[in-house]
């Protein structure tokens, strides 16, 4: 304990500061009495022990892999660049995909993963998290357009599967949710009529609301809640010209 009292001693007249100095006594509060050493005594600590820093703080249950989840605590008002995840290196992220995958449908992207692994993404860490599957939006699927413009991938959150019956000030507010039926899967605001349910599209679509028995024919799998697109980047005037025959093979 003296020869760590004595290595602090010259590391805190190195930096200039008696903040890295770890004396006797507070060591053995540190190892007696479960008292928390500051950052720059932890450091030093790390130091004499050949130790690495961040499994000194993890002892402590301070990981500096910052998790994507734990931004979610704090909502600031103002816009603003978030500089909070720069150093992060790695997340786990699909890397294999069922060959079965058709990016002209839409469809529950989770269950066309075969294989996760780890690359440079960190906030795309939220695709493993639990209680929430994921979607993508077909290139033909023109249900929710211009909210949700085919190409889109979708959160979905499974534990909102019942449908809302009003309460939403505008479309941007109203529920979008995500529906399995027979044919496939969709994006869409709903309605509830005793053993139906109506797929209701976006105003601006030229996708027809759809009727379909429920639960037999289609099961609401969750709320959309989340939403990654690009911009600017698909046009939608040459199908806006399709006929109606031809709009309704989009469905």
């Amino acid at each position: 304990m003296r020869d760590v009292e004595t290595a602090s001693e010259k590391l805190a007249r190195k930096r200039g500061s008696d903040d890295y100095l770890v004396p006797i006594s507070r060591l053995s509060d540190v190892e007696t009495k479960g008292v928390t050493p500051s950052i720059y005594r932890i450091y030093s600590l790390a130091i004499i022990y050949r130790s690495d820093f961040h499994t000194l703080l993890r002892l402590y249950g301070v990981d500096l892999e910052l998790a994507v989840s734990d931004l979610e605590i704090s909502a600031p008002p103002v816009s603003h660049l978030s500089d909070a995840l720069s150093a992060v290196e790695t997340a786990q992220v699909p890397i294999r995909m069922d060959p079965g995958f058709d990016p002209r449908k839409t469809l529950n992207f989770g269950r066309m993963v075969e294989q996760w692994g780890t690359v440079p993404l960190k906030y795309l860490e939220q695709l493993s998290k639990t209680g929430f599957t994921y979607g993508y939006v077909g290139s033909q699927d023109l249900t929710m357009y211009p909210i949700l413009p085919p190409g889109s991938f979708i959160q979905v959150d499974e534990s909102r599967n019942r449908v809302m019956e009003g309460g939403w000030r505008s479309e941007y507010e109203r529920p979008i949710y995500f529906v399995e039926t027979r044919e496939g899967h969709v994006c869409c605001w709903c309605t509830l009529m005793r053993d139906s349910i109506i797929l209701q599209s976006h105003p601006l679509s030229p996708v027809a609301p759809r009727i379909q028995q429920y639960p037999q024919d289609a099961e609401v799998i969750g709320q959309v809640v989340g939403v990654a697109m690009k911009l600017g980047e698909w046009r939608s005037g040459s199908d806006f010209s399709l006929n109606p025959k031809e709009r309704e093979s989009l469905n």
